[in-house]
């Protein structure tokens, strides 16, 4: 048995860029599937159709908000020329590995195996750079707090600079 291949991080980045959060689940979108796996999308929408009962709890399809607000992140065709005219398939990581056994080929194992790593990839990157993310807040909150005490200082420090005015005579008794 060979040693398993590790994929480089631009590759596991590349694929995790195709990964979106919905219905607060980590999917890939059948066209972005059928890209990876090297076949038209329709061919892979009718392999998932024919095994209905492989695909039952890890495939579901968009409703349309959800399908325009990602046509709107990845500016995609409406439906006009050569857009489609459903909104897709959205494939949990366990739908996308179930594709491998149905396409059954050495291509989609490569593939299935590669998409993933890039869902592990994603989980152990993922809540390393919201970590990141809330120290980043932290030192924001604490700069801010201190700049606050530095205009005071600096405030204060002008008020001592600045000479006071020469006092003014009295005029009269």
């Amino acid at each position: 048995m060979s040693t398993p291949e590790v994929q480089s991080p631009l590759v596991l980045e590349a694929v995790a860029r195709r990964i979106f959060e919905l219905r607060g689940q980590r999917v890939m979108i059948d066209e972005d599937l059928a890209i990876l796996y090297g076949m038209p999308n329709k061919a892979l929408l009718q392999a998932m159709k024919r095994n209905p009962a492989k695909f039952e709890d890890f495939v579901f399809q968009l409703f349309d908000e959800e399908w325009d607000s990602l046509r709107s992140q990845n500016v995609t065709s409406k439906h006009g020329k050569g857009g489609r005219r459903f909104a897709p398939y959205a494939f949990t990581e366990h739908g996308a590995l179930m594709l491998s056994s149905v396409l059954n080929s050495e291509r989609a194992t490569e593939i299935s195996r590669m998409i993933i790593r890039a869902f592990v990839w994603l989980r152990q990157t993922v809540p390393a750079y919201q970590e990141l993310a809330a120290k980043m807040a932290e030192l924001e909150n604490a700069v801010g707090q201190h700049d606050e005490a530095i205009k005071t200082i600096v405030e204060a420090l002008q008020e001592l600079i600045v000479p006071p005015e020469p006092p003014r005579r009295k005029i009269g008794f």
